[in-house]
């Protein structure tokens, strides 16, 4: 986004015009930025920003001033940053926001230990706390409780056992084992669906790691919903499509691009949300009105925190280039548009974003 400065007359008001340039520059890197992709305007991208910028909170974690990983919120624009854990002697991630957004459940490690981006929900100690931050409560030792996620109504948590085999569901509050079902090859990033009635989860099946399941727990019926090189799943509001990571290996470079697709539960339907040409995008949820993705966009396959970025649904399938045409996506996706994706550069490299239609600020 450009602005042109008026132009000042004498030496007095040549001065004071470069006072005011120097502000409004330092203003203007606080501002939303409204990156573009394909051929979007810069209007359309505004639109974006202000159509999302009073839709409730989001809950990621990046890293603080002192150099530890904590969890901040804002508007899905990105304005109201808060740091709500403030915790220089821990690294805090894997935050969700309960369904009424009173909670927010994460797991805290000691700063000395690393995240590890693919394990990091079996380590650590889970804690629950006000969506604020406030109040915070640890529930268990290091390690207990893997991979929590919270059911719809709050009261219960499914964890997953990788080692044993299992799949615990237990009452938060009395830490009573409720229901016990097999893992059904899942390794990693369990979560529950909005209704309470289904989980999804990485998964090894058929011997082949990084694949996406969704498990009716009523029935115990496993659906493979993506195969091979997928990962970072969560579930839709309709509780009826899943959206997630996906590595395709032969495109562009040989080794692929990650973008992000949605599926349904049946696995009968995949398609494409995001993709981006020398990009590899991860840890996307969707808006609770299910209109809008957040995702991160990292320059390599590696790291753990990256650029946010918000789409709107109805502008996907999405492909996105730089100064290289992304063909090889675009002609497996002929319908791919070119809509405004609003990148949230202003504030930090985040992941593990979850987003609340709940205005926490409210009281």
């Amino acid at each position: 986004m450009t602005r042109s400065a008026g132009r000042f007359v004498g030496a007095a008001s040549a001065a004071l015009s470069r006072t005011a340039i120097a502000m409004t520059i330092a203003l203007l890197s606080w501002l939303p930025s409204l990156s573009l992709a394909g051929d979007a305007p810069d209007h359309e991208t505004q639109k974006l920003a202000k159509e999302v910028s009073t839709l409730g909170y989001l809950v990621f974690t990046g890293m603080s001033k002192p150099g530890d990983y904590d969890l901040f919120t804002c508007r899905p624009d990105g304005s109201n940053l808060k740091n709500i854990t403030n915790t220089p002697e821990y690294n805090e991630n894997n935050a969700r926001f309960s369904a009424d957004g009173k909670k927010i459940l994460y797991r805290r490690i000691p700063k000395s230990e690393h995240i590890n981006h693919t394990l990091h929900g079996q380590f650590g100690q889970l804690v629950i706390s006000d969506s604020d931050g406030s109040n915070v409560v640890v529930h268990g030792q290091p390690a207990e409780y893997p991979w929590a996620s919270w059911s719809p109504d709050g009261k219960q948590i499914a964890c997953l056992y990788k080692k044993e085999g299992k799949i615990r569901i237990f009452d938060l509050e009395t830490k009573k084992l409720l229901k016990e079902v097999p893992r059904f090859g899942v390794f990693q990033q369990l979560y529950w669906s909005p209704d309470g009635k289904r989980l999804s989860g990485c998964a090894n099946v058929d011997g082949a790691d990084w694949n996406i399941v969704d498990i009716e727990l009523a029935t115990q019926k496993v659906t493979l919903v993506s195969r091979d090189l997928n990962c970072t799943p969560d579930y839709f509001h309709d509780n009826k499509h899943i959206i997630h990571s996906h590595r395709q290996p032969g495109l562009a470079d040989g080794y692929g691009f990650t973008m992000i697709m949605q599926a349904s539960v049946d696995g009968k339907e995949r398609k494409l949300v995001y993709g981006e040409r020398n990009k590899h995008v991860y840890w996307s949820c969707v808006s609770p009105d299910d209109k809008y993705a957040i995702f991160s966009i990292f320059p390599d396959d590696n790291g753990i925190d990256g650029e946010m970025a918000i789409v709107r649904l109805a502008d996907t399938p999405m492909v996105v280039s730089s100064t290289v045409p992304y063909k090889e996506l675009e002609e497996l996706y002929p319908g791919a548009k070119h809509g405004p994706v609003l990148h949230l550069t202003h504030i930090l490299k985040g992941f593990e974003q979850h987003w609340t239609a709940v205005d926490i600020e409210a009281k």
